[in-house]
């Protein structure tokens, strides 16, 4: 019995034993391919790249800001932060440093966005975000931008501009006008700002008048319809 308890504990140390050695080879195999981010905060890009593919990891440089302390080329941010500790080959991404502002934000409200787009890129900047907004103005002229014009202390060397477009369509539900006259749905359709199409009289020779009673319409009742639209009828 004594002897069967002794063999049970050395098979408990050595599998202690076995898995302690697992988790230090498991850490190591992970940590050992981990390596401190070096700082690349003002220096040169191509400098960066050096130090940055000395240590084991690729550069990417993602942005370019204004800057009043950082020289213009010179590295302005980094991901991950100096200091950090991760596996070689992530990528280091970085923004750029264009200097202090010295570009002023042009006023483009009212152009084309086309127009807009030309002198915003003329000076040297570029267009972030092109938004639409249903207003009543100029298919695409701009009516509003950010930064605003002569904006100054600004960060990001670009112009989000918001453009009108068409307000959407007013839609209706189609009435059924099954059973009436033609000229009582006529007047309705005129009244309501819609268009009568086509009628078609189910009984030739006999020509559709006035009095005709509607048997069938397209579009059918209860269809969405959009103001304008035209509608037929056939009657007898």
């Amino acid at each position: 019995m004594r002897s069967l308890f002794r063999f049970a504990l050395l098979a408990l140390v050595l599998l202690l034993v076995a898995l302690l050695s697992a988790l230090t080879a498991m850490r190591f195999a992970i940590h050992g391919r981990e390596t401190k981010v070096p700082d690349l905060v003002g220096k040169a890009p191509a400098e960066a790249r050096r130090i940055a593919e000395a240590s084991g990891f690729d550069l990417v440089v993602e942005r370019q800001y204004f800057s009043s302390t950082v020289p213009e080329g010179r590295i302005l941010s980094q991901v991950p932060a100096a200091g950090m500790r991760v596996r070689r080959g992530w990528q280091l991404r970085v923004a750029q440093s264009l200097g202090p502002q010295r570009v002023e934000i042009p006023n483009v409200i009212g152009d084309s966005e086309r127009a807009a787009e030309i002198n915003i890129r003329r000076r040297g900047l570029d267009v972030s975000v092109i938004s639409q907004i249903p207003i009543a103005a100029t298919v695409e002229q701009v009516v509003a931008q950010s930064p605003p014009p002569a904006a100054s202390g600004v960060s990001v060397p670009k112009i989000s501009l918001l453009t009108a477009q068409p307000p959407p369509p007013q839609i209706y539900v189609m009435p059924s006008f099954v059973g009436h006259t033609l000229e009582s749905a006529s007047a309705a359709l005129k009244d309501a700002g819609f268009r009568l199409a086509n009628v078609t009289s189910i009984a030739p020779p006999a020509a559709p008048s006035p009095a005709s009673v509607i048997v069938s319409q397209t579009p059918a009742a209860g269809g969405k319809i959009a103001a304008g639209a035209e509608i037929s009828f056939a009657v007898r």
